[in-house]
Protein backbone atom coordinates (compact mmCIF):
# COMPACT_ATOMS: atom_id res chain seq x y z
CA UNK A 1 0.00 0.00 0.00
CA UNK A 2 1.10 3.37 -0.97
CA UNK A 3 -0.97 5.63 0.86
CA UNK A 4 -1.32 5.90 4.57
CA UNK A 5 -2.82 8.17 6.88
CA UNK A 6 -2.06 8.62 10.73
CA UNK A 7 -3.67 11.33 13.20
CA UNK A 8 -2.37 12.76 16.94
CA UNK A 9 -3.27 14.98 19.08
CA UNK A 10 -2.32 16.98 22.39
CA UNK A 11 -3.11 19.56 24.70
CA UNK A 12 -0.46 21.81 26.60
CA UNK A 13 -0.14 25.31 27.62
CA UNK A 14 1.32 26.43 24.50
CA UNK A 15 0.62 26.23 20.77
CA UNK A 16 3.95 25.12 20.10
CA UNK A 17 4.53 22.33 22.19
CA UNK A 18 1.00 20.84 21.53
CA UNK A 19 1.57 21.25 17.44
CA UNK A 20 4.72 19.41 18.61
CA UNK A 21 3.27 16.41 20.54
CA UNK A 22 0.35 16.10 18.25
CA UNK A 23 2.72 15.68 15.83
CA UNK A 24 5.45 13.53 17.03
CA UNK A 25 2.12 11.06 18.15
CA UNK A 26 1.36 10.85 14.43
CA UNK A 27 5.03 10.52 12.87
CA UNK A 28 5.40 7.23 15.64
CA UNK A 29 1.96 5.77 13.88
CA UNK A 30 2.82 6.56 10.29
CA UNK A 31 6.04 4.41 10.06
CA UNK A 32 9.10 5.18 7.71
CA UNK A 33 7.24 6.59 4.80
CA UNK A 34 7.79 10.15 4.20
CA UNK A 35 4.47 12.75 4.69
CA UNK A 36 3.12 14.34 1.95
CA UNK A 37 0.48 16.20 3.48
CA UNK A 38 0.12 17.50 6.67
CA UNK A 39 -3.95 18.75 7.83
CA UNK A 40 -3.54 20.60 10.96
CA UNK A 41 -7.12 21.33 13.33
CA UNK A 42 -5.78 24.06 16.08
CA UNK A 43 -7.47 25.16 18.93
CA UNK A 44 -8.43 29.07 17.79
CA UNK A 45 -6.70 29.55 21.65
CA UNK A 46 -3.47 29.17 20.59
CA UNK A 47 -1.15 31.07 18.28
CA UNK A 48 -0.49 30.32 15.05
CA UNK A 49 2.75 31.05 14.77
CA UNK A 50 3.44 28.85 17.81
CA UNK A 51 1.13 25.61 16.43
CA UNK A 52 3.59 25.91 12.35
CA UNK A 53 6.93 26.33 14.65
CA UNK A 54 5.63 23.04 16.37
CA UNK A 55 4.44 21.02 13.43
CA UNK A 56 6.78 22.16 10.84
CA UNK A 57 9.71 21.62 13.13
CA UNK A 58 9.75 17.98 13.14
CA UNK A 59 8.04 17.75 9.27
CA UNK A 60 10.59 20.17 7.62
CA UNK A 61 9.10 21.37 4.81
CA UNK A 62 5.92 18.58 3.99
CA UNK A 63 2.89 20.90 3.12
CA UNK A 64 0.64 21.80 5.73
CA UNK A 65 -2.85 23.05 5.74
CA UNK A 66 -5.04 23.72 8.53
CA UNK A 67 -7.74 25.83 10.12
CA UNK A 68 -8.73 27.81 13.72
CA UNK A 69 -11.74 25.85 15.27
CA UNK A 70 -13.90 26.04 19.08
CA UNK A 71 -13.05 22.13 19.05
CA UNK A 72 -11.06 19.75 17.00
CA UNK A 73 -12.30 15.93 16.17
CA UNK A 74 -10.53 12.82 15.76
CA UNK A 75 -12.22 8.89 16.11
CA UNK A 76 -11.34 9.64 19.93
CA UNK A 77 -14.28 12.25 20.26
CA UNK A 78 -14.14 16.34 20.57
CA UNK A 79 -10.92 17.77 22.38
CA UNK A 80 -10.93 21.37 23.41
CA UNK A 81 -7.54 23.43 23.51
CA UNK A 82 -5.92 21.52 21.56
CA UNK A 83 -3.90 20.30 18.33
CA UNK A 84 -5.12 17.78 15.69
CA UNK A 85 -2.74 16.77 13.06
CA UNK A 86 -2.82 14.03 10.61
CA UNK A 87 -0.49 12.87 8.41
CA UNK A 88 -0.76 11.55 4.64
CA UNK A 89 1.63 9.85 3.26
CA UNK A 90 2.55 8.00 -0.12
CA UNK A 91 5.26 7.29 -2.55
CA UNK A 92 3.06 8.05 -5.85
CA UNK A 93 1.39 11.23 -4.84
CA UNK A 94 2.48 14.94 -4.38
CA UNK A 95 0.59 17.98 -2.69
CA UNK A 96 0.96 21.42 -3.52
CA UNK A 97 0.00 24.19 -0.67
CA UNK A 98 -0.64 27.70 -1.76
CA UNK A 99 -1.53 30.59 0.72
CA UNK A 100 -2.99 33.40 -1.42
CA UNK A 101 -2.98 36.33 0.82
CA UNK A 102 -5.03 39.48 1.44
CA UNK A 103 -8.35 37.82 0.59
CA UNK A 104 -10.48 40.38 2.65
CA UNK A 105 -9.16 43.36 1.39
CA UNK A 106 -9.12 42.16 -2.53
CA UNK A 107 -11.36 39.60 -2.49
CA UNK A 108 -12.18 39.74 -6.23
CA UNK A 109 -8.81 40.45 -7.12
CA UNK A 110 -7.52 36.77 -5.06
CA UNK A 111 -10.94 35.12 -6.47
CA UNK A 112 -9.47 35.40 -9.98
CA UNK A 113 -6.08 34.37 -9.09
CA UNK A 114 -7.67 31.30 -7.20
CA UNK A 115 -9.59 30.23 -10.67
CA UNK A 116 -6.49 30.37 -12.28
CA UNK A 117 -4.79 27.82 -10.02
CA UNK A 118 -7.69 25.20 -10.21
CA UNK A 119 -9.16 25.93 -13.59
CA UNK A 120 -5.71 24.14 -15.13
CA UNK A 121 -6.93 20.38 -13.53
CA UNK A 122 -10.19 21.29 -12.57
CA UNK A 123 -10.83 17.84 -11.86
CA UNK A 124 -7.55 17.73 -9.29
CA UNK A 125 -8.60 17.19 -5.77
CA UNK A 126 -8.28 20.56 -3.97
CA UNK A 127 -9.31 21.82 -0.31
CA UNK A 128 -9.72 25.06 0.88
CA UNK A 129 -9.68 27.10 4.16
CA UNK A 130 -10.74 30.45 4.06
CA UNK A 131 -11.81 33.24 7.26
CA UNK A 132 -15.69 32.64 8.31
CA UNK A 133 -15.88 35.52 9.74
CA UNK A 134 -15.10 38.01 6.88
CA UNK A 135 -14.41 35.84 4.06
CA UNK A 136 -17.12 35.45 0.97
CA UNK A 137 -17.26 32.45 0.06
CA UNK A 138 -20.59 32.37 -1.65
CA UNK A 139 -18.22 34.49 -3.94
CA UNK A 140 -15.48 32.43 -4.28
CA UNK A 141 -17.62 29.63 -5.33
CA UNK A 142 -19.59 31.70 -8.21
CA UNK A 143 -15.70 33.07 -9.77
CA UNK A 144 -14.90 28.92 -10.22
CA UNK A 145 -15.61 26.84 -13.27
CA UNK A 146 -17.77 24.61 -13.59
CA UNK A 147 -16.93 21.17 -12.25
CA UNK A 148 -14.00 22.17 -9.82
CA UNK A 149 -12.96 19.57 -7.53
CA UNK A 150 -13.00 21.99 -4.17
CA UNK A 151 -13.68 21.00 -0.68
CA UNK A 152 -13.28 22.97 2.27
CA UNK A 153 -14.58 25.07 5.08
CA UNK A 154 -14.53 28.40 6.48
CA UNK A 155 -12.46 28.49 9.98
CA UNK A 156 -13.83 29.63 13.10
CA UNK A 157 -12.74 30.74 16.51
CA UNK A 158 -13.94 33.29 18.86
CA UNK A 159 -17.53 33.84 18.49
CA UNK A 160 -17.51 36.54 20.58
CA UNK A 161 -13.85 38.32 19.34
CA UNK A 162 -14.78 37.27 15.45
CA UNK A 163 -10.96 35.92 15.42
CA UNK A 164 -10.03 32.91 13.82
CA UNK A 165 -6.84 31.62 11.69
CA UNK A 166 -6.03 29.68 8.28
CA UNK A 167 -2.80 27.80 7.58
CA UNK A 168 -0.78 27.81 4.21
CA UNK A 169 2.66 26.10 4.25
CA UNK A 170 4.48 28.13 6.89
CA UNK A 171 2.18 30.77 6.75
CA UNK A 172 -1.23 31.39 8.17
CA UNK A 173 -3.07 34.76 9.72
CA UNK A 174 -7.37 35.55 9.26
CA UNK A 175 -7.05 37.68 5.62
CA UNK A 176 -5.76 34.94 3.15
CA UNK A 177 -6.80 31.68 1.76
CA UNK A 178 -4.93 28.27 1.86
CA UNK A 179 -5.50 26.06 -0.97
CA UNK A 180 -4.31 22.56 -1.39
CA UNK A 181 -3.83 20.66 -4.69
CA UNK A 182 -3.31 16.66 -4.57
CA UNK A 183 -2.43 14.88 -7.42
CA UNK A 184 -0.95 11.40 -8.53
CA UNK A 185 -2.61 7.83 -6.95
CA UNK A 186 -4.84 9.78 -4.40
CA UNK A 187 -8.71 9.87 -5.06
CA UNK A 188 -11.16 11.72 -2.96
CA UNK A 189 -15.02 11.38 -2.11
CA UNK A 190 -16.98 13.99 -0.80
CA UNK A 191 -20.61 13.40 1.39
CA UNK A 192 -22.21 16.41 3.12
CA UNK A 193 -25.33 16.48 4.98
CA UNK A 194 -27.41 17.75 8.04
CA UNK A 195 -30.11 17.51 10.13
CA UNK A 196 -32.42 20.81 10.42
CA UNK A 197 -35.94 20.28 8.99
CA UNK A 198 -38.60 23.31 8.94
CA UNK A 199 -40.98 23.73 11.34
CA UNK A 200 -43.58 25.47 9.98
CA UNK A 201 -42.97 28.83 10.54
CA UNK A 202 -42.54 31.29 7.59
CA UNK A 203 -40.63 34.37 7.29
CA UNK A 204 -39.88 36.66 3.91
CA UNK A 205 -36.96 39.04 4.38
CA UNK A 206 -38.24 42.38 4.12
CA UNK A 207 -35.25 43.84 3.93
CA UNK A 208 -31.68 42.99 3.80
CA UNK A 209 -27.81 44.48 2.68
CA UNK A 210 -24.77 42.13 2.08
CA UNK A 211 -24.30 39.77 5.37
CA UNK A 212 -26.98 41.70 7.18
CA UNK A 213 -30.64 40.37 7.37
CA UNK A 214 -32.74 43.19 8.68
CA UNK A 215 -36.10 42.56 8.90
CA UNK A 216 -38.45 39.63 8.55
CA UNK A 217 -42.10 40.20 7.74
CA UNK A 218 -41.37 43.84 8.32
CA UNK A 219 -40.32 43.37 11.77
CA UNK A 220 -36.54 43.15 13.01
CA UNK A 221 -35.27 40.03 12.73
CA UNK A 222 -34.94 39.45 16.42
CA UNK A 223 -38.55 40.42 16.61
CA UNK A 224 -39.55 37.64 14.93
CA UNK A 225 -37.40 35.06 17.20
CA UNK A 226 -38.67 37.13 20.24
CA UNK A 227 -42.19 36.29 19.33
CA UNK A 228 -41.73 32.54 18.46
CA UNK A 229 -39.55 32.15 21.65
CA UNK A 230 -40.56 33.66 24.02
CA UNK A 231 -37.22 35.86 25.26
CA UNK A 232 -37.32 40.07 24.65
CA UNK A 233 -35.99 40.90 21.37
CA UNK A 234 -33.12 42.88 23.35
CA UNK A 235 -31.78 39.41 24.83
CA UNK A 236 -31.57 38.44 21.38
CA UNK A 237 -28.47 40.77 21.04
CA UNK A 238 -26.36 39.51 23.98
CA UNK A 239 -24.35 35.79 24.84
CA UNK A 240 -25.88 33.36 25.08
CA UNK A 241 -29.03 33.70 22.33
CA UNK A 242 -26.89 36.03 20.24
CA UNK A 243 -25.00 33.14 18.99
CA UNK A 244 -27.22 30.31 19.37
CA UNK A 245 -29.23 32.17 16.84
CA UNK A 246 -27.02 29.86 14.45
CA UNK A 247 -29.01 26.57 16.47
CA UNK A 248 -31.95 27.97 14.20
CA UNK A 249 -31.07 28.41 10.64
CA UNK A 250 -33.37 30.21 7.54
CA UNK A 251 -34.31 27.60 4.75
CA UNK A 252 -34.67 29.62 1.75
CA UNK A 253 -36.94 28.25 -0.88
CA UNK A 254 -35.05 27.64 -4.12
CA UNK A 255 -36.79 27.91 -7.53
CA UNK A 256 -37.25 23.96 -7.45
CA UNK A 257 -38.90 23.92 -4.28
CA UNK A 258 -35.82 22.83 -2.36
CA UNK A 259 -34.29 25.22 0.84
CA UNK A 260 -30.94 26.58 0.91
CA UNK A 261 -29.88 26.91 4.43
CA UNK A 262 -28.28 30.22 5.70
CA UNK A 263 -27.61 30.48 8.87
CA UNK A 264 -26.55 33.43 11.48
CA UNK A 265 -23.28 34.45 13.20
CA UNK A 266 -24.84 36.52 15.38
CA UNK A 267 -27.87 39.10 16.11
CA UNK A 268 -27.07 42.53 16.01
CA UNK A 269 -27.47 45.07 18.23
CA UNK A 270 -29.87 46.69 16.07
CA UNK A 271 -31.83 43.28 15.86
CA UNK A 272 -30.90 41.74 12.31
CA UNK A 273 -28.63 39.28 11.58
CA UNK A 274 -25.14 39.14 10.74
CA UNK A 275 -24.65 36.06 8.24
CA UNK A 276 -21.94 34.93 5.94
CA UNK A 277 -23.67 34.62 2.95
CA UNK A 278 -25.99 37.11 0.90
CA UNK A 279 -29.83 36.32 1.40
CA UNK A 280 -32.14 38.66 -1.33
CA UNK A 281 -34.68 41.08 -0.35
CA UNK A 282 -38.33 39.50 -0.81
CA UNK A 283 -36.92 35.72 -0.35
CA UNK A 284 -39.15 33.14 1.10
CA UNK A 285 -37.93 31.56 4.56
CA UNK A 286 -38.58 28.75 6.82
CA UNK A 287 -37.49 28.22 11.04
CA UNK A 288 -35.71 25.38 10.38
CA UNK A 289 -34.82 23.09 14.15
CA UNK A 290 -32.05 20.73 14.30
CA UNK A 291 -32.35 16.90 15.98
CA UNK A 292 -29.78 14.39 17.88
CA UNK A 293 -31.12 11.58 15.96
CA UNK A 294 -31.38 13.20 12.21
CA UNK A 295 -28.15 15.00 12.96
CA UNK A 296 -26.38 11.74 13.39
CA UNK A 297 -27.82 9.75 10.49
CA UNK A 298 -27.26 12.81 8.52
CA UNK A 299 -23.00 11.95 9.43
CA UNK A 300 -23.82 8.53 8.78
CA UNK A 301 -24.89 8.76 5.22
CA UNK A 302 -22.65 11.98 4.30
CA UNK A 303 -19.88 9.61 5.51
CA UNK A 304 -21.15 6.51 3.34
CA UNK A 305 -21.38 8.94 0.40
CA UNK A 306 -17.80 9.98 0.84
CA UNK A 307 -17.15 6.06 0.97
CA UNK A 308 -19.19 5.30 -2.32
CA UNK A 309 -17.35 8.46 -4.25
CA UNK A 310 -14.09 6.59 -3.92
CA UNK A 311 -15.42 4.30 -6.36
CA UNK A 312 -13.67 1.15 -4.61
CA UNK A 313 -10.41 3.44 -3.88
CA UNK A 314 -9.37 2.07 0.10
CA UNK A 315 -9.62 4.91 1.87
CA UNK A 316 -6.83 5.66 4.54
CA UNK A 317 -8.33 9.12 6.12
CA UNK A 318 -11.26 11.36 6.92
CA UNK A 319 -11.44 15.02 7.18
CA UNK A 320 -14.92 15.75 9.05
CA UNK A 321 -15.81 19.67 8.76
CA UNK A 322 -19.04 20.49 10.51
CA UNK A 323 -20.83 23.16 11.21
CA UNK A 324 -20.81 25.05 14.80
CA UNK A 325 -24.32 24.59 15.12
CA UNK A 326 -23.20 20.55 15.46
CA UNK A 327 -21.15 21.63 18.47
CA UNK A 328 -24.09 23.01 20.04
CA UNK A 329 -26.89 20.73 19.52
CA UNK A 330 -24.21 18.03 20.92
CA UNK A 331 -23.40 20.23 24.06
CA UNK A 332 -24.45 17.39 26.09
CA UNK A 333 -22.99 14.02 24.18
CA UNK A 334 -19.51 15.94 22.96
CA UNK A 335 -18.12 14.19 19.78
CA UNK A 336 -21.23 12.19 19.22
CA UNK A 337 -21.46 13.59 15.51
CA UNK A 338 -17.91 12.38 15.14
CA UNK A 339 -18.72 8.88 16.61
CA UNK A 340 -21.85 8.37 13.92
CA UNK A 341 -19.17 9.52 11.14
CA UNK A 342 -16.62 7.01 12.63
CA UNK A 343 -19.36 3.89 12.94
CA UNK A 344 -20.21 4.19 9.12
CA UNK A 345 -16.23 4.69 8.46
CA UNK A 346 -15.57 1.61 10.33
CA UNK A 347 -12.71 1.46 13.11
CA UNK A 348 -9.83 1.13 10.25
CA UNK A 349 -9.83 4.64 9.23
CA UNK A 350 -8.40 7.43 11.08
CA UNK A 351 -10.38 10.81 11.55
CA UNK A 352 -9.74 14.60 11.95
CA UNK A 353 -11.88 17.65 11.69
CA UNK A 354 -13.32 20.12 13.48
CA UNK A 355 -16.24 23.16 13.69
CA UNK A 356 -16.75 25.41 10.64
CA UNK A 357 -19.06 28.62 9.97
CA UNK A 358 -19.33 27.29 6.73
CA UNK A 359 -18.45 24.56 4.51
CA UNK A 360 -17.78 24.46 0.33
CA UNK A 361 -18.44 20.87 -1.86
CA UNK A 362 -17.77 20.09 -5.10
CA UNK A 363 -20.27 20.76 -7.26
CA UNK A 364 -19.94 17.45 -10.09
CA UNK A 365 -21.11 19.84 -13.05
CA UNK A 366 -21.88 22.94 -11.83
CA UNK A 367 -19.78 25.43 -9.46
CA UNK A 368 -18.96 24.06 -5.84
CA UNK A 369 -21.57 25.25 -3.57
CA UNK A 370 -21.07 27.13 -0.53
CA UNK A 371 -23.04 25.51 2.44
CA UNK A 372 -24.20 26.57 6.24
CA UNK A 373 -25.15 24.39 8.89
CA UNK A 374 -23.91 21.08 6.86
CA UNK A 375 -21.24 18.18 7.77
CA UNK A 376 -18.77 17.57 5.04
CA UNK A 377 -16.86 14.56 5.32
CA UNK A 378 -13.86 14.04 2.96
CA UNK A 379 -12.30 10.81 2.58
CA UNK A 380 -8.96 10.13 1.35
CA UNK A 381 -8.50 6.76 -0.73
CA UNK A 382 -5.90 4.65 -2.94
CA UNK A 383 -6.83 3.81 -6.32
CA UNK A 384 -6.48 0.31 -7.48
CA UNK A 385 -3.01 -0.29 -8.90
CA UNK A 386 -2.95 1.38 -12.49
CA UNK A 387 -5.90 3.69 -11.67
CA UNK A 388 -5.08 7.60 -11.41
Amino acid sequence: MSLIAAVGQARALDGREAGLKATHRALNDLGSVPPVLALVVSSYQYEPQQVVNGVASLIGNTPMIGFSTPAGLSSDGLHNHSVVVALLAATDARVDVQWLAGYTQGSREISQQLAELLKRKPKQPALLFADGFNADAEQVCNSLPAGTNLTGALSSGDLHAGNAYQIGGTQFGAGGLALARMEGRIRVGVGYGHGWQPVGTHFRVTRSRGFWVRTLDGRPASEAYAHLFGYPAREWAFPPLNHLARLYPLGLEQYDKSLLLRSPLRVEADGSFRMNAAVSDGSEAYLLTGSLSACQAAAQAAAAQALKELNGAHPVLALVLADIAWQMLFEAQPGGDAAAVQSALGVDVPLIGGYTLGQIVPGAERQPQFLNQHMVVMVFGEPEQGEY
